[in-house]
């Protein structure tokens, strides 16, 4: 693997650690990285623990790229969309682990794991979309209706609200937090919780339970395809 995305597999665990150096961006590289990562994980048959670097889990889309133009900016929406969509049906236990800010597609990402943790401190988690000027894309508005309470929903989507990460297990972007010290140690409890699980049976059920709902974002990331994101 490349600098930005380590990848070490070890005791039916495959931990997947982003370190860009800034903020974890999430550029076509990034994806590369991360789809490979996930590959490996998925032919060792390991349960997986994604995280991110000290203070931050993921900031969001690369701008620089975004920016480029609209079918640059389609195109890494896709991408995102698509890895989020994988880790929701991955056949092994996917858990995010955010060491501090969590935001945007970062957000996402962590919304579409199994089992969230995060770093307890002073740091921002929530869907900046609509204070930076970006429309909120389908894929994205569908997850964040299946993941996030009725009572938050429009505040995190609509209104781009952020979160410390104590209100954020409320807003239902992690499940628990941890004291920054504690963090690794906090995986590995929840990797090891998810080891006593039948995984054939927790494959089967997780893609059961969420038939229509993969049904639903395929069509969305073919529908965000064809329309402007903004």
């Amino acid at each position: 693997m490349s600098e930005a995305v380590a990848v070490t597999i070890e005791n039916g665990v495959a931990t997947i650690a982003m370190d860009d150096g800034k903020a974890n961006v999430l550029g076509n590289a990034m994806w590369d990285e991360l789809e490979a990562a996930f590959d490996r994980a998925e032919e060792a048959g390991a349960v997986v623990i994604l995280k991110g670097r000290a203070g931050i889990f993921s900031g969001g889309f690369d701008l620089k790229e975004i920016g480029k133009g609209a079918q640059e900016a389609i195109t890494l929406t896709s991408r995102g969309s698509k890895m989020a969509r994988r880790i929701l049906s991955f056949p092994t236990p996917v858990i995010g682990v955010s060491p501090g800010h969590c935001i945007a597609m970062g957000a996402f990402l962590m919304l579409a794991c199994d089992y969230r943790i995060g770093a307890s401190g002073d740091f921002k988690i929530g869907l900046n979309e609509s204070m930076i000027g970006m429309t909120m894309h389908h894929f994205g508005i569908e997850l964040a209706r299946y993941r996030i309470p009725l009572n938050y929903f429009s505040r995190a989507v609509i209104n781009a609200e952020i979160w410390n990460p104590e209100d954020a297990i409320s807003a239902g972007f992690y499940d628990r937090i941890a004291p920054l010290e504690q963090l690794g140690k906090a995986a590995d409890m929840a990797a090891e919780m998810f080891g006593n699980l039948d995984i054939g049976a927790f494959k089967g059920t997780k893609n059961k339970s969420r038939k229509e709902f993969l049904a639903l974002l395929d069509q969305c990331i073919e529908t965000d395809l064809i329309l402007p994101i903004s």
